[in-house]
């Protein structure tokens, strides 16, 4: 669901970046002086599991779509809100620049899609009310699946309005919407499910980092380096070798898109705001689309309707394919370490910065 540049007209971009800015001003105070340090660490860790997870589409039957994990409320239930909101920001701030997914002018809107109506939404009026004060298997399951549905519908919502009130695009209200919220009903079910799971999993494990947040009270000095292991594990197999095996079709975003326009993809002003992001964001790509940068040139050349030749599996095709995989295990390794390290320096910058005012104050 990460939008395009060629979707958005500049005044929505630019409100909606002031939007996430403002978001993330005001989460960096709460965790400064709210956030147990302790999971400082996990939003390290739990930064590069959202980032190599959102790699891995999985498909939706029938469709011809396919989807990923947003991870806005994995992120809530184990780090809170004002923590879950920042180590989405990093994810999507790695993504943007690094590998062009999402462009520039829309990693405001992707970050407030992606990131507020799970963490200040979904989780505290929907998850919270289901889970109670004594989470059960049960409850979490159902609690998961609800807040992960609700909250995509809204981050696909979001979409829908900020396309219509840019006015650059030629999709229409009505017809748009009919085809986002259906498709993004399927994938929030497939990520309640995983959230489930994934959550089950630290409460079994490490039952006070869920309780922690829920009750907003300080998790302890119980170690960590069991479940921060974990995570760092399953980043590595899913970004180095699981991304692999992403689904290739259209995400719910395109596929929508698609469906109404008959075309796929759209394309943005060739002048402007517009064209300079793009520029930039050309610059500044290490591996563009999860790959080396020869290989995402040819790609899109093949691509166009022109380039469409009759399928021939030549050796040299053979080769360039494990070009493309290799650049995908080699984009998952770098992206994850990446957003890793940032959010990590985040937490730890925020916690750090309000250590000398605690020392005062006793």
């Amino acid at each position: 669901m990460h939008m395009a540049d060629a979707l958005l007209s500049p005044t929505v971009g630019v409100a909606l970046w002031g939007a996430s800015a403002g978001t993330i001003a005001y989460c960096s105070q709460k965790v400064s002086t709210e956030m147990d340090s302790g999971k400082v660490p996990l939003m390290g860790v739990l930064g590069a599991f959202i980032f190599a997870a959102q790699m891995i589409n999985f498909t939706i039957p029938v469709t011809g779509s396919s989807g990923h994990l947003g991870g806005g409320l994995i992120l809530t239930i184990l780090l809170g809100p004002y923590a879950a909101f920042l180590t989405i920001a990093s994810v999507l701030v790695v993504q943007a620049l690094f590998f062009a997914d999402g462009g520039l002018l829309a990693l405001g809107c992707n970050i407030f899609n992606l990131g507020f109506f799970p963490a200040f939404i979904a989780y505290p009026l929907i998850y919270k009310k289901i889970i109670g004060r004594e989470p059960t298997s049960a409850k979490i399951t159902a609690a998961s699946i609800v807040a992960a549905v609700i909250g995509l519908q809204m981050g696909a919502f979001g979409v829908v309005l900020e396309t219509v009130f840019s006015g650059i695009s030629a999709l229409p209200f009505l017809t748009f919407v009919a085809m986002m919220q259906p498709i993004h009903l399927a994938i929030g079910i497939v990520e309640g499910v995983v959230t489930a799971a994934v959550v089950s999993f630290v409460y079994k494990a490490r039952p006070e980092i869920i309780q922690s947040t829920l009750e907003l009270s300080p998790m302890g000095s119980h170690p960590m380096r069991n479940i921060l292991l974990a995570f760092l594990v399953m980043a590595m197999l899913m970004g180095g070798f699981v991304s692999r095996f992403a689904s290739k079709n259209p995400d719910g975003l395109e596929w929508s898109i698609t469906k109404v326009t008959g075309k796929v993809g759209m394309k943005g002003p060739e002048q402007g705001l517009h064209a300079t992001l793009t520029a930039l964001q050309e610059k500044i790509a290490l591996l563009p689309d999860y790959s080396f940068r020869k290989n995402s040139e040819l790609r899109k050349e093949e691509s166009k309707p022109e380039a469409a030749q009759p399928f021939q599996k030549t050796e040299a095709k053979k080769t360039e394919d494990q070009k493309n995989l290799a650049g995908t295990s080699v984009a998952g390794l770098v992206g994850g370490t990446m957003t890793l390290g940032i959010a990590f320096l985040i937490g730890f910058a925020l916690k750090r910065r309000r250590l000398p005012q605690r020392i005062v104050l006793s």
